[in-house]
C-alpha cells in the first residue's frame, strides 16, 4: 500500500519548473512587502533581501556544478545575475527604492520559467 501511495503522490507533484516558479513568486512578493516596511525595519528588510541572496547563491552553486545540464552560456549568466544580486542586496537595504531591480530580476526569471503553452494564455499568477 505505501508504495501506491507514494507512485500517486508522485503522480501529482509538480514539475521542477513550477517548483521553481512558485519559489521565485513567494520571494518576490516577500521583497515587495518589504519595500513597503517602515524605514525602521530593517530586520523585515533584511530577511527579505536574503532569502534572494540565498537563492540565488544556490542557484549558482547549482550551475557551477559539472553536473548541471544547461547550456554554459546560461550556466554564466545565471551566476553572474547571482553576483549581482548579492552586491545589490547590500544597496536595496540602504535604499529600498533599489528593491525594485530584484523584484524585476525575479520577474524576468519567472517568464522564462513559465510553460510555453500556458505564457501566452494567462499561464500562473503574476507578481
Amino acid at each position: 500500500m505505501s508504495l501506491q501511495a507514494y507512485q500517486a503522490a508522485s503522480q501529482r507533484s509538480e514539475d521542477p519548473r513550477a517548483t521553481e516558479y512558485r519559489l521565485f513568486a513567494q520571494v518576490t512578493r516577500a521583497l515587495m512587502a518589504s519595500k513597503t516596511l517602515p524605514t525602521s525595519d530593517v530586520r523585515g528588510r533584511a530577511d527579505a533581501i536574503d532569502w534572494n541572496r540565498r537563492i540565488w547563491s544556490n542557484l549558482a552553486i547549482d550551475c557551477a556544478s559539472n553536473d548541471n545540464k544547461l547550456p554554459e552560456a546560461l550556466r554564466a549568466a545565471i551566476i553572474s545575475l547571482s553576483i549581482f544580486v548579492s552586491k545589490h542586496g547590500s544597496v536595496a537595504m540602504r535604499d529600498p527604492q533599489a528593491i525594485d531591480d530584484l523584484v524585476d530580476i525575479n520577474r524576468t526569471v519567472m517568464q522564462g520559467l513559465m510553460p510555453q503553452a500556458s505564457a501566452g494564455a494567462g499561464g500562473q499568477a503574476a507578481v
